[in-house]
């Protein structure tokens, strides 16, 4: 299945690709360290005994929380919430307010996914969204995560606390170079304290990067292999490459 939203970085276009390097025997611990829209996750047709989902970004993992326990009420708020420009304004200055519940904020985020440009939910999109059909398929999700165990943990926390020998960790940071387009920090510090995390668990990893001489030369201990992607940017950008080289990282 798809995700229910999209994110920067999101790897709808590579998740087949990524699938296919899953360990034999399958893993029985699945987790996505840096989840954002989840699209490997969702598009797994085989799920682990133990699967966990984290993200950093707590007003994310609040819409996943929201759609796991309280889908119903959940697409009652979307229900109400109107599509425009003036009303995307609107709602994007109420998402701060602090009197607002759990599934208020899920609701207002949702929509600001769905009706923004590049779904950054910062800048109003002039795509026409069909909101009715997207409220809708929350119920699909909300059957997809009930064994899921959803998280909100620095990425260091949650490696160890699920690292085990059976266990398989997918890690989609945010790429070097592009930090600043992210919602969270996320320092050259932060790059490093990653790589030696990973170099001493006892499970397996596949991570996906940016093909970076930086990325390149912290994981020269491990495999590495390119792969291409076709570029969004390019539908957008006359002189952006139709095609993108990311890098696929695996101790196994």
């Amino acid at each position: 299945m798809n995700s229910f939203i999209s994110r920067i970085g999101g790897k709808k276009l590579l998740s087949k690709e990524i699938i296919r390097r899953f360990p034999d025997p399958y893993p029985e611990r699945y987790i996505e360290v840096f989840g954002g829209a989840g699209w490997v996750m969702f598009a797994l047709e085989r799920i682990s005994k133990l699967e966990v989902f984290n993200d950093i970004d707590g007003q994310l993992i609040n819409l996943f929380r929201c759609v796991k326990y309280h889908c119903g009420e959940l697409q009652r708020e979307i229900k109400w919430v109107l599509t425009s420009r003036e009303m995307f304004l609107d709602i994007r200055e109420l998402q701060s307010y602090r009197g607002l519940t759990d599934i208020q904020r899920a609701a207002i985020y949702f929509t600001l996914i769905k009706e923004s440009y590049g779904s950054d939910a910062r800048s109003f999109g002039c795509t026409n969204r069909n909101m009715i059909d997207a409220m809708e398929y929350l119920s699909k999700v909300q059957d997809r995560l009930k064994r899921t165990v959803i998280e909100n943990k620095d990425f260091e926390s949650l490696i160890k606390t699920y690292d085990r020998p059976e266990a398989l960790f997918y890690l989609d940071p945010p790429y070097h170079g592009t930090e600043k387009h992210y919602n969270n920090p996320f320092s050259e510090k932060d790059h490093v304290r990653l790589n030696s995390a990973l170099r001493n668990i006892k499970g397996n990893f596949i991570l996906s990067y940016n093909d970076d001489d930086f990325v390149r030369s912290l994981y020269r201990d491990f495999k590495i292999k390119a792969v291409s992607r076709q570029n969004n940017l390019a539908m957008r950008n006359k002189n952006a490459s139709h095609k993108f080289q990311e890098l696929l990282i695996q101790n196994y």
